[in-house]
């Protein structure tokens, strides 16, 4: 490390896989002084120092916020209007606070509803990595390494407010891209909200079949990357899909109408028809694909 790290003192509420990573990536990097963790489970706090995340558990949102550089809220979406509303109170005039959440509208509506007079001092973000696991035994410094993290600035932000969250995900490794947050969440209600939902309701109603154990026996490579993202985290999901419902019911329409449309292809043998939609989604799927592989 040379000279100071950038930060001495970051605040994480919720230290699983998202705020436990950022707090490895950043210690990883040398560029954080202390962190300290905020939980809803002693033992997830007490995991989390065993493992080198925290450097102490914080009991007192007071003390521990009022003179932070960095707070990052990286718990499910439902529970941030609360963490706000106790924050909110405590906030030193330099701390940035920043947030981990899959949707933003109902992110920003919290934060104008408990930050008011401070909502500057708050620049929603997005990071876009994850497991399908959880906890802090799934933190990692590598994740975000080359992932993109989405900021939604507010007009209320200071230059300087968006350029301190912006260089801790960069110092994690990520490359930092910017929307509103209108756009931020009817892209994603489509690329990832969407997916997980179908994936959460394949294998929901495989196992209501009463032939469940063989359906599941004869799975094989198709079903585990279709089904991957079903084995994510249900809370989690639970308030994305709520949060953003709007968008992704527009979604979810969209998706019925194209079903429709190969189902009428299938109820008319409608070979030539079908191909046709397989080949323009194959050949999206394959230029995605080597976007991906080339960046």
């Amino acid at each position: 490390m040379n000279g100071a790290p950038q930060f001495g003192k970051i605040v994480i509420f919720g230290v699983g896989l998202i705020g436990g990573s950022f707090a490895l990536a950043l210690k990883s990097a040398g560029e954080v002084g202390e962190v300290v963790g905020f939980g809803r489970r002693l033992g997830s706090l007490t995991q989390a120092l065993d493992l080198g995340i925290l450097d102490r558990a914080g009991f007192n949102i007071g003390q521990e916020v009022g003179n932070a550089d960095l707070v990052l809220i990286a718990t499910p979406v439902g529970t941030t209007p609360e963490i706000m509303a106790r924050i909110a109170p405590c906030l030193g005039p330099q701390t940035v606070v920043t947030d981990a959440g899959s949707t933003k509208g109902d992110v920003v509506a919290a934060a104008r509803a408990h930050f008011g007079e401070r909502l500057g001092q708050f620049v929603p973000a997005h990071p876009i990595a994850g497991a399908e696991n959880s906890g802090a035994l799934a933190a990692r410094a590598d994740l975000y390494r080359q992932k993109q993290v989405v900021l939604t600035p507010l007009p209320e932000n200071a230059v300087a407010s968006v350029a301190r969250v912006r260089a801790a995900w960069e110092c994690c490794g990520a490359l930092v891209r910017e929307l509103s947050p209108a756009e931020h969440d009817r892209v994603f209600a489509a690329v990832s909200h969407l997916p997980h939902l179908l994936s959460f309701a394949l294998v929901h109603d495989l196992t209501r079949r009463d032939n469940r154990d063989l359906l599941f026996d004869f799975a094989a490579s198709g079903f585990r990357d279709f089904t991957r993202i079903a084995a994510s985290h249900p809370e989690m999901w639970r308030d994305i899909c709520l949060a953003n419902r709007t968008a992704l019911l527009d979604e979810l329409d969209r998706y019925r109408a194209q079903l429709d449309e190969l189902r009428d292809a299938l109820q008319r043998s409608d070979g030539a028809g079908l191909e046709a939609a397989f080949d323009v989604a194959r050949a999206a799927r394959r230029a995605w694909a080597e976007n991906k592989a080339s960046e």
